[in-house]
């Protein structure tokens, strides 16, 4: 099954940010009851910065090889893996819940869907910025005796706003543009919401109060798609994630992505990814 995990705070580190060596990664796994190399689903984000060496991890279904230098950002309900190498691995994973980040750092960043695939390798001044607001993200999260605890979170909280505004600078992504993409991100989560539930357009536009013209515009400005094949892939991919990662049979999964009739979930399946569920768990299986 795919292990859910929540944001949780090791003893004597401050509240919202956790920064840990990919090296202990395997063993704090192990003594919180995980297995590091079974599925999981953490509900928080990371930020994985190798320094020397490589790193593999699998992101749904996309295997990446970090090598030194590189950055990816998992973010929360993504399923991982960590590679067989996580041990032997030199860098550093900072992770922190969803609300740790002000809302204007979060709009500058562009850690808003639709999210930017893969790691980056950045190159010159921008990973020379990026080096330095980590060191100094290191260095106040291990002063946390130097400042009182309210001032020791916000001065965390600031600096990691300087860490995710130098790697958006460093994957080079453009300012939200559109007010479509409002409409695109309360689309987004409502579709996060509720994808076992409805995979009409009509249905979404209704609960939030657009025309399906309206979230259609918006889904293809912010992702070269249609709305109604934005639902039905966030379907799919769900429906990837338990067939490869879980034992419930394809009827059981079925039911809980909303068919109610075990042979529809199956045509569907066919039809967006051109195999059936029994084959893709087969395949995945030999992966």
């Amino acid at each position: 099954m795919i292990r859910d995990l929540e944001f949780r705070r090791t003893a004597g580190s401050p509240p919202g940010l956790e920064l840990v060596n990919l090296a202990e990664l395997d063993r704090r796994a192990r003594n919180h009851g995980n297995d590091p190399y079974a599925p999981l689903r953490p509900a928080f984000h990371q930020l994985v910065a190798v320094r020397s060496g490589s790193l593999t991890v699998s992101v749904d279904f996309t295997t990446h090889t970090l090598d030194a230098g590189s950055w990816l950002w998992i973010r929360p309900g993504q399923v991982q893996r960590w590679g067989r190498d996580l041990p032997a691995s030199d860098g550093v994973v900072v992770a922190f819940p969803a609300g740790f980040p002000d809302a204007a750092t979060v709009a500058a960043a562009f850690a808003r869907p639709p999210y930017a695939p893969g790691p980056v390798r950045p190159a010159g001044t921008d990973a020379e910025g990026l080096r330095r607001a980590l060191d100094h993200l290191r260095y106040e999260y291990d002063a946390m005796a130097q400042l009182p605890l309210e001032s020791h979170v916000q001065a965390l909280r600031h600096l990691l706003a300087v860490l995710l505004l130098r790697l958006a600078k460093a994957r080079g992504a453009a300012p939200d543009a559109p007010a479509s993409n409002q409409a695109f991100r309360r689309f987004h989560a409502a579709v996060e919401r509720d994808f076992a539930v409805t995979r009409r357009v009509e249905d979404y536009a209704a609960a939030l109060g657009y025309s399906p013209r309206t979230l259609t515009r918006a889904t293809t400005a912010a992702t070269g798609m249609s709305a109604k094949r934005y639902i039905d892939e966030r379907v799919v991919l769900e429906a990837k994630r338990e067939l490869a990662h879980s034992g419930l049979p394809a009827t059981a999964i079925a039911a809980r992505l909303g068919f109610t009739d075990p042979s529809d979930f199956t045509k569907f399946f066919r039809q967006r990814t051109g195999t059936t569920p029994a084959a893709f768990r087969q395949q995945a299986a030999g992966a």
